[in-house]
């Protein structure tokens, strides 16, 4: 099966597309009759309804607690189809948007104690480099933003397939992880427990679903 990294090929084999608005489109198949032509550009902008960004941190030391950022928005640009390396990703991520199901505790994030958004209204991400790992998979290294704090992440990307919607729309799908300590970032609130160790911990796993659109 011939199938390039990111969305810069097509699968060989048919694959469905369902969608729970409109049943009868499960029989929908994914366009599967070109291949992208090499130094052909695109650009295709992330979809919000359909892509969120998760966090989980340990809690009290031995549990864990997940929350999400349902506002993320951005664009990737392929300036050669053919040619993953030549991409770039740019995103921002709305920081009042957090959810972990807790409002108190959603209140408390978005205070100055830790995303402070107010003053920082937005989290972004501004790639530099991305590296090809084998069939599907790839690196992206970018500059993330939180606060007035930038370090350089690693993000491992998996790319999940791409087609056309029941509405004549390309697309393609993403899943990308890492892991960041959040002190890098100014996020630095915790409370000492009695029995030892702190109420939050540093290290911040962070998963990314992102569904994209083509223009």
């Amino acid at each position: 099966m011939d199938r390039a990294v990111g969305p810069f090929a097509l699968d060989n084999g048919d694959q469905e597309v369902a969608t729970m608005a409109n049943p009868t489109a499960l029989g929908t198949r994914l366009s599967t009759d070109s291949k992208p032509e090499v130094g052909t550009m695109s650009v295709w902008n992330i979809d919000p309804k359909h892509s969120m960004v998760e966090v989980a941190v340990r809690h009290m030391m031995f549990t864990t607690v997940k929350g999400r950022f349902t506002d993320i928005r951005g664009k990737i640009t392929c300036a050669d189809e053919s040619d993953p390396s030549k991409s770039s990703v740019e995103a921002e991520i709305g920081a009042a948007s957090i959810d972990t199901g807790e409002e108190q505790r959603d209140e408390h994030l978005k205070s100055a104690d830790f995303l402070d958004v107010e003053r920082y209204p937005v989290i972004r991400f501004v790639s530099t480099n991305v590296e090809p790992r084998g069939e599907d998979q790839f690196r992206i290294l970018g500059n993330l933003t939180i606060k007035d704090h930038t370090r350089v992440v690693a993000l491992d990307t998996t790319f999940n397939g791409r087609g056309i919607n029941p509405w004549g729309q390309e697309v393609a799908g993403f899943t990308a992880e890492t892991s960041i300590n959040r002190k890098d970032f100014g996020l630095t609130w915790n409370v000492a427990l009695e029995t030892g160790g702190f109420l939050v911990g540093d290290k911040l796993d962070v998963l990314i679903e992102i569904q994209a659109s083509k223009e």
